[in-house]
Formats: C-alpha cells, structure tokens, sequence
C-alpha cells in the first residue's frame, strides 16, 4: 500500500492509543499508548515525507522477504512508522533475553530474539552502536512469566541479543 499524503495520525483517548487515520473510514490502531508518545506528535498530526519515505522503504523490505502477504506488510510498516517517529526514547531492557553467542552475524532487519520464555521474530526499527529499537512481529511473546509484549509494540535490546532469522521453520506468518 503506497503512503498517501492524506494518512494522519491521531491521539486516540477513548482508546487510550494512537490511531493512523487512512481515509476512506480505514484506520489502524496501534500499540502505542498515548502516555508512550512524544510531545509533539499531537502537534503534527499529516503523515510527513520522512515518515512516508520510511514506511515505503519497510514495506517494500518486507514484500521482498516473500512470507508476509501485502496488508501485513502494511500493517507492520506503519507501527513500524508509528513507533520510530512518535514514541518517547526508551531504556534498554536486554535482561528479558538470551545473548546471542553464534558465528553468524545478524545482516537482515528482520531478526531473532530469545526469552527464557519464547522465540520470536522481531523488525530493528532503529539500530545504534550499542541497542535496537525491535517491534514484535509475533501474535504472543512472552518475555517472563506473567509478562507479554503485544504484537507490534516496541523494546528496546542490546545488540548483543539479535540474533539471525532463520525462515525455513515459518511457512505462514500472521501479523
């Protein structure tokens, strides 16, 4: 789905959560809870042209992994969008998960992350010299007992817990 200068966002309080209004009464809810939000995402509600740039280039990585069909990969790109650019920066919180002591080194965006709990699939949104900024592509993940991170919401990791993804065990991903 190609970004459209018409999306905008918008602060959902009975929700609780922001909302990306794309016409044609469509509209997608995220995770993002307002209280996570920065300042000014109120203040600029339009889809701008870094979001856009950065919600096509998502998509259009995601279309070439062959396993999500078009609207999950719409779906991820704009929480993806949602969570790069509208939520307030975030502590590290590496100890929900297994460093990764493999040969082999993480190449893709599209990674692996281990709880004590889980094994999941997981897209770097922002990645630096020591942490990632991951969203959760899975429908269930359990970071601790007691503790779930729901689809698409973001966390924080050093990077030495990306691991790389291998798709060969996922013939269906449901987003």
């Amino acid at each position: 789905m190609q970004a459209s200068k018409e999306w905008q966002w918008i602060r959902c309080e009975q929700r609780n959560r922001l909302l990306i209004d794309l016409g044609d009464e469509l509209q997608l809810c995220t995770p993002f809870r307002i209280r996570h939000l920065t300042e000014d995402s109120a203040s600029s509600p339009n889809f701008s042209l870094s979001e856009a740039e950065f919600y096509q280039n998502v998509f259009d990585y995601l279309c070439g992994f062959s396993v999500w069909n078009d609207p999950q990969c719409c779906q991820i790109a704009l929480n993806a969008t949602a969570a790069k650019f509208h939520l307030q920066p975030m502590q590290a919180k590496s100890w929900f998960f297994k460093s990764y002591h493999g040969g082999e080194p993480v190449s893709e965006a599209v990674v692996c992350l281990n709880s004590k709990l889980s094994k999941g699939e997981f897209l770097i949104i922002e990645h630096d010299g020591q942490t990632s900024l991951c969203l959760n592509l899975n429908e269930q993940f359990t970071l601790d007992e007691g503790i779930e991170l729901e689809q698409f919401q973001a966390i924080r990791v050093l990077n030495d817990r990306l691991a790389p993804l291998v798709f060969s065990h996922r013939l269906h991903q449901s987003a």
